[in-house]
């Protein structure tokens, strides 16, 4: 089985498609092998796996870690799809503040991979959308930060109708991305 890599434009941050081997049962493809991401310059040693479920219209995100405990992800959809979103958070990339988003498909066997130093959020499409992410750092609360997923300067386009999105009062009250705290040198 093969990798498929894609650059998005925004340094680190990568589209991954994986083979899917279809007959009259359904599909198989492989999510991860520590092999073939080495063999696509993918090296992360990842330390915990999350499973979430959402209905259509929840909107989740945006979220990362504060270094020493960033967190790199990569993320598949199990059911449904989603719009996944990553905003680049590193002091001196060239494309510090810009996002970058894409559907996800739960049976197109492709999958986004989030570097260290992105906020990250997504917004299901479906009703009963399961996302599987793997993460670079265990979960850590007094580390964990947000920026508000509808900030105008971010200028995101979830590609859904305000008024029916649900998001939880924590991610509501996140602070904008000009306001946010963030500790990421690009190219470290």
């Amino acid at each position: 089985m093969s990798l498929n890599v894609s650059e998005t434009g925004i340094e680190g941050l990568k589209i991954i498609q994986t083979k899917i081997f279809r007959d009259e049962r359904g599909y198989f493809f492989e999510v991860f092998s520590s092999q073939r991401f080495s063999d696509a310059g993918i090296n992360d040693r990842f330390f915990q796996d999350n499973i979430s479920r959402s209905g259509k219209g929840v909107v989740r995100g945006l979220h990362y870690q504060l270094e020493p405990k960033a967190q790199s992800k990569l993320l598949t959809v199990i059911s449904g799809k989603i719009i996944d979103a990553a905003v680049d958070l590193r002091t001196g990339s060239p494309t510090f503040g810009k996002h970058f988003t894409v559907e996800l498909c739960s049976n197109d066997g492709k999958m986004i991979y989030i570097p260290k130093g992105f906020a990250h959020g997504f917004l299901s499409l479906t009703d009963d959308t399961v996302i599987m992410y793997k993460c670079g750092e265990q979960y850590s609360p007094a580390y964990e930060r947000g920026i508000r997923f509808n900030d105008p300067e971010l200028g995101i386009d979830w590609k859904y109708p305000a008024g029916k999105m649900t998001v939880s009062e924590r991610d509501r009250q996140f602070p904008l991305f000009r306001d946010a705290e963030m500790n990421f040198k690009f190219g470290k």
